[in-house]
């Protein structure tokens, strides 16, 4: 088997060590981004030697970006350098402005699509948008560091899409995993053989189902989990067994609403430091769930690895005309030592809402913490105190379980 580089199959002590070496540098580095050095100017960025340390940096959300950016615009101040310096400047919706660089591998895709066998005798049909948003480009790049050839497709047009698919002979698939499949019925539909044989898709949720269908047709189809603020975060490869973490940044996994790391394995929300020196997100919080999985993949790369997407961090519900966000339950676990844990759970009764707050603590101390949910929550509700690690480790500290029809 061979390998993008050799950073994949470096050993642990090896990795921590070289990632400790970039993250200081980078933290020397948003010194000289002026909203960065607002953002961590109550935090002691000297006490941070390794990834271990990240912890007692804040977190940055993507709301933090959009407030920044609309009183400075494009980039908030969270760049190192002014926007006439990028390649490339895209707006997500939001809006949210993101910087982007024809260097190579800007995005670093392509170690995704070499663990999906895309290389340079391959022709890519990149069916990822080019208009405002960066996923064409992100895609577009990493095939071009991996030595493969381009047709910028874009979305839309199917018809087209399966006359220059075959008119090219492409050989390999970008885009969201479900349009494939659009593909692949219009070229039935209009009695065209394509020449697919690999697909590298992100953006959506790559049911089994549809592997399982590609795979019939003689397509493998890897996914990856990639952001326009990030680039790529982590990827699969043919082993198929959770996601590798890309060698260029650090993820953490935390409670959902604070930067506390959860007990690996447990599900969390993915916050992720770029070693980009571009762009130097610190701790920046991606709003999706995962969890860290032990061991290497089999495939011989030894970064460690996650679950995939297991859903979405923001749980913020409203209950009873009342929004109830996940850093109000970590402000309220925070209000006492002693709790461990909380989860906000929202119901019916009849045609009223229902709350109820179970916290996690040793003391029994139900009058003391009713008075801190009303106070914290802005809403009163029934309080039930559980025994410490009886809660679910499922990453939620808001449930919903109302039904609506």
């Amino acid at each position: 088997m061979t390998y993008f580089d050799a950073l994949e199959t470096r050993s642990a002590d090896e990795r921590a060590s070289d990632q400790a070496v970039a993250l200081r540098e980078q933290l020397k580095r948003v010194t000289s981004a002026p909203a960065f050095a607002a953002h961590l100017a109550d935090a002691d960025i000297n006490a941070v030697g390794s990834a271990d340390d990240l912890p007692v940096l804040p977190v940055l959300r993507k709301s933090d970006l959009s407030r920044a950016q609309a009183e400075r615009p494009p980039f908030g101040g969270f760049t190192v350098k002014p926007a006439q310096h990028f390649h490339h400047v895209f707006q997500s919706p939001g809006p949210i402005y993101e910087p982007g660089s024809t260097d190579h591998d800007w995005w670093r895709m392509g170690r995704f699509l070499h663990a999906s066998g895309v290389g340079a005798a391959d022709i890519v049909q990149n069916c990822f948008g080019y208009h405002l948003t960066p996923a064409g480009m992100i895609f577009e790049s990493g095939a071009r560091a991996v030595g493969a050839s381009v047709l910028p497709a874009g979305t839309g047009q199917t018809e087209l899409q399966v006359t220059a698919a075959r008119d090219i002979g492409c050989t390999a698939y970008a885009g969201t995993p479900d349009y494939l499949k659009v593909i692949l019925d219009k070229a039935d539909d209009m009695g065209v053989a394509l020449n697919f044989s690999k697909a590298a898709v992100g953006g959506g949720a790559l049911f089994p189902s549809l592997r399982q269908d590609y795979a019939d047709r003689g397509i493998s189809c890897l996914q990856c989990y990639a952001t326009a603020d990030l680039g790529n975060i982590a990827y699969e490869s043919a082993a198929m067994d959770g996601m590798i973490i890309d060698e260029h940044v650090i993820i953490e996994v935390v409670t959902p609403g604070t930067g506390t790391p959860v007990v690996p394995g447990e599900v969390g929300e993915v916050v992720v430091t770029s070693l980009n020196p571009d762009y130097p997100l610190i701790r920046f919080a991606t709003g999706d769930l995962s969890a860290m999985l032990p061991g290497q993949s089999p495939c011989g790369r030894t970064n460690m690895r996650i679950k995939g997407w297991m859903g979405r961090a923001d749980q913020t519900t409203k209950i009873k005309g009342m929004f109830v966000r996940p850093e109000q339950v970590a402000a309220l676990v925070n209000k006492h030592d002693e709790i461990v844990k909380a989860r906000v759970i929202a119901a019916r009764q009849g045609e009223m809402d229902t709350m109820t707050v179970q916290i996690e603590s040793p003391c029994e101390n139900d009058l003391a913490y009713a008075k801190s949910v009303a106070e914290v929550l802005k809403l009163k509700g029934a309080v039930e105190v559980v025994a410490p690690g009886s809660l679910p480790k499922d990453g939620l500290v808001i449930e919903d379980q109302r039904v609506y029809e």
